[in-house]
Parts: C-alpha cells; sequence; structure tokens
C-alpha cells in the first residue's frame, strides 16, 4: 500500500480549502517559514500552530526567498523536499510554496482565521493587517531555547 502524500496545495487550492472549512464553520491556520532543517523547535511550532484552529497551512519560503533571506549557501534542502517533509507531519494539513520575500500576496489570497508567528516576530508579523482587517487574529507562538537551523549549521560546521 502506498502512504498518503502531503497536500501541497497552490495559493488558490488553499483558498478552496478555507472556504470549504468555513462552510463548516471550521478555522484556517496560517503560519509560513523556510523551515530548512527541520528540528524539535519546529515540529513544537507547528503543533502549536495547528492547536489554534481546524486546519494549518504552511507557506513556505521558496529555494529562491531562502536564498535572498539567509544566503547563498541556504537552503540545504530544495523546496520539494521540504515541503513533502512539512507535509507529511500530522500537525500539517497542507503546504503552499510562495516566492516573495513575505507572505503577504499569499495570505491576501489565502485569507485565513488565525496568523501565527514566533515570538521573535513580534516586533513584525507579515500580514497582520490583512487578517485582523478580515476578522481573524494573530498569536504569537513561544521558541524552544537553543533550537534553530541556523545553529544547527553551526554545530555541523564546528
Amino acid at each position: 500500500m502506498q502512504p498518503e502524500l502531503p497536500r501541497i496545495l497552490t495559493p488558490q487550492q488553499a483558498r478552496q480549502e478555507r472556504d470549504y472549512l468555513h462552510s463548516q464553520e471550521k478555522k484556517l491556520v496560517f503560519t509560513n517559514g523556510c523551515f530548512d532543517i527541520l528540528h524539535r523547535g519546529h515540529t513544537q511550532y507547528l503543533a502549536f500552530a495547528r492547536a489554534q484552529g481546524d486546519a494549518l497551512v504552511v507557506g513556505l519560503n521558496s529555494d529562491a526567498s531562502v536564498r535572498r533571506a539567509k544566503g547563498p549557501t541556504r537552503p540545504v534542502n530544495a523546496e520539494q523536499d521540504r515541503a513533502f517533509v512539512l507535509g507529511s507531519l500530522r500537525a500539517v494539513d497542507f503546504v503552499v510554496i510562495f516566492d516573495e520575500d513575505e507572505p503577504r500576496d499569499l495570505i491576501s489570497q489565502i485569507l485565513p482565521d488565525v496568523l501565527v508567528k514566533g515570538k521573535d516576530w513580534a516586533h513584525y508579523v507579515s500580514g497582520r493587517d490583512i487578517v485582523e482587517a478580515h476578522g481573524g487574529k494573530v498569536v504569537l507562538a513561544d521558541m524552544v531555547e537553543g533550537k534553530s537551523t541556523t545553529a544547527t549549521i553551526e554545530r555541523l560546521r564546528a
């Protein structure tokens, strides 16, 4: 028996999922990131995000977007591999890859009910205004101390 493949969607398909959830009086949660080398901090964060609603869509930075944000040696893992791993997690219902530096356009297309970001982004949550203008809310998640992809890469290089 073949395992079920993760649900990697287009923005339009993610909006359709949101509309379906609304017809069932359920809420869609959105978060985003690079998720380059998955670690405990990521999985705890994603579980927290999923607990804020009925389904979780993860906006995943494309390879080009990660390179612009993190430098020429990143990402370590290609976007399709990162999307597959993310989509395989119990907490993640859908993954949408986006190429922009910030997920504002994606958020405006999907219009999630809840936007989750880590508290390290409390000073600026991209798309906050869009979500709140449509009656949604922003939730900030605690971070797992000492867990980061950058720290993992630095340990490997040492």
